[in-house]
């Protein structure tokens, strides 16, 4: 009976023997050991703060046209005698040179009758002249007083008179008639377009073709309004202006003055356009090696030079963000702070009264990057155990994978 009692509660015995036993392991073993999380700290590299004296220069672009064109148009008419061979489009004439010739016969034929007329009228001047000598001596043997005018002839002459005036003023518009048929360079230029040919009839007014000035280039030049204010002078512009383009496969500069300012707001853009000039842009007068002309139509990048402004800090645009930037301590703790932005172009910012000599800026971006974080910098040498100076133990391009992934 014991056997079988003992038989069906040895379970039960096994069962408390090992309860006891676990809760005398659980009540005997040594709490585990706690570590802090380590939060990795991000390695950034950085640039530092340099002010200098720069020029604000104002970015800008525009076609080169010339500053004079004209149509040559004809002031007689008739038909095209002959074309000169530089009347062609491209061609590069000089002023006075002929271009063309309308038949001047009929002109000359009026020339010959005006001067025929002059001198009818002259003769007929000098005799109403005699004429008067005449009567004013036949008046003088009679004592009636003073002699009346007309007894004199004095209304003959003034007519006489009136009538050679007429004939030279007749003679100088046949000459000049005469003159117009041979068309002019009115300047020095290059001829954009001809539109007649030989043989052609021509009346008063008809437009042969257009002449370009190639003495003096100018370019439009679109500028914001507020940027007007980095001008030594708005009212007077009066600065230096680099242009360049690509000819050829290089590219090539030419130096021009900004002369005047049109003044007004562009209701399309909102731009203010400066004018610029550059002299003899065909290099007709003075032509040096390597030297290339600008010519008409071109599309050209400007640089205006503007005022020049010291305590500046020039940055590249990525590293400021909403007018912030990341200021590095001493201490390697990230300060956001506000800068003033007093200009900005294509690649950089400009900075003033906001950032001091020697200040570290982050170049590297972090994301959610605050005020108060500590970082490491990139390159720094870091203190072992033994107090001696020694490199990470991570490389460089650890480093640089360990910033990218924080």
């Amino acid at each position: 009976m014991i056997k079988i009692i003992l038989r069906r509660s040895s379970p039960l015995l096994i069962l408390l023997v090992f309860g006891v036993a676990a809760a005398l392991l659980i009540s005997t073993k040594e709490a585990p050991e706690q570590k802090e999380d380590e939060v990795p700290v991000p390695i950034i590299d950085v640039t530092r703060v340099e002010q200098k004296t720069v020029s604000l220069n104002l970015s800008s672009y525009g076609i080169v046209t010339p500053k004079n064109k004209t149509l040559l148009v004809t002031e007689v008419q008739g038909r095209m005698l002959t074309i000169a061979p530089n009347f062609v489009a491209g061609g590069v004439v000089k002023k006075g040179e002929k271009l063309a010739v309308i038949e001047p016969s009929d002109y000359e034929a009026d020339l010959m009758q005006a001067q025929a007329s002059l001198a009818q009228a002259e003769a007929a001047l000098e005799e109403e002249v005699a004429r008067g000598e005449v009567a004013k001596n036949d008046w003088q043997g009679f004592d009636v007083g003073i002699p009346p005018e007309l007894g004199l002839r004095l209304p003959q002459l003034k007519k006489e008179q009136a009538n050679v005036k007429f004939q030279q003023a007749a003679l100088a518009r046949a000459q000049r008639n005469l003159e117009r048929t041979i068309i002019r360079a009115p300047f020095d230029g290059i001829i954009k377009s001809r539109i007649v040919d030989l043989g052609q009839y021509v009346t008063l007014g008809t437009n042969l073709g257009e002449l370009y000035d190639t003495r003096i280039a100018e370019i439009r030049l679109p500028v914001t309004n507020n940027d007007l204010a980095y001008l030594e002078s708005v009212d007077n512009p009066n600065t230096l202006v680099t242009l360049s383009a690509s000819l050829a496969g290089k590219d090539v500069t030419w130096i021009g003055t900004i002369v005047r300012s049109e003044g007004v707001i562009d209701a399309e853009n909102r731009m203010v356009y400066l004018v610029a000039e550059i002299k003899d842009p065909y290099l007709r007068k003075n032509r040096k090696q390597g030297q290339f002309p600008l010519k008409y139509g071109s599309f050209v990048t400007a640089v205006i030079k503007g005022r020049t402004v010291d305590g500046i800090v020039q940055l590249p645009r990525h590293l400021v963000r909403n007018g912030h930037v990341a200021v590095v301590s001493s201490d390697n703790v990230i300060e956001i702070r506000e800068v003033n932005v007093v200009r900005t172009d294509i690649d950089s910012v400009y900075i003033k009264d906001s950032l001091l000599d020697g200040e570290r800026i982050s170049l590297t971006k972090l994301n959610n990057m605050s005020t108060g974080q500590v970082v490491k910098i990139l390159g720094e040498m870091q203190k072992n155990d033994t107090g001696a100076d020694t490199p990470d133990s991570e490389t460089k391009e650890q480093r640089l994978a360990s910033a990218g992934e924080h």
